[in-house]
């Protein structure tokens, strides 16, 4: 018997104990944890690049690296770097 189906009998005879509406809570539960799950991996799916080019207009203005600066400040961070 392997840790899975053992913590699966551990759990099922558990809920069995349990009133109608524990056990309707577990269930809600389970459902909210799988659905959690499935929403994280579909996240891990790989980076979505939607912001592309909205920077495009400060070019002339800022390097590549003051603008890393910049919205590492516009999310909430200190700066490391000043512009003179």
């Amino acid at each position: 018997m392997t840790i899975a189906n053992f913590t699966v009998k551990k759990i099922n005879t558990m809920v069995q104990q349990m009133p109608p509406e524990l056990q309707k809570e577990v269930e809600d539960f389970v459902q909210f944890l799988f659905e959690k799950r499935v929403q994280l991996t579909k996240r891990k799916k790989g980076f979505k690049f939607d912001w592309e080019g909205v920077l495009e207009d400060m070019r002339e203005e800022y390097t590549s690296v003051e603008l890393q600066h910049k919205a590492n400040e516009w999310r909430g961070g200190k700066s490391i770097f000043t512009t003179s």
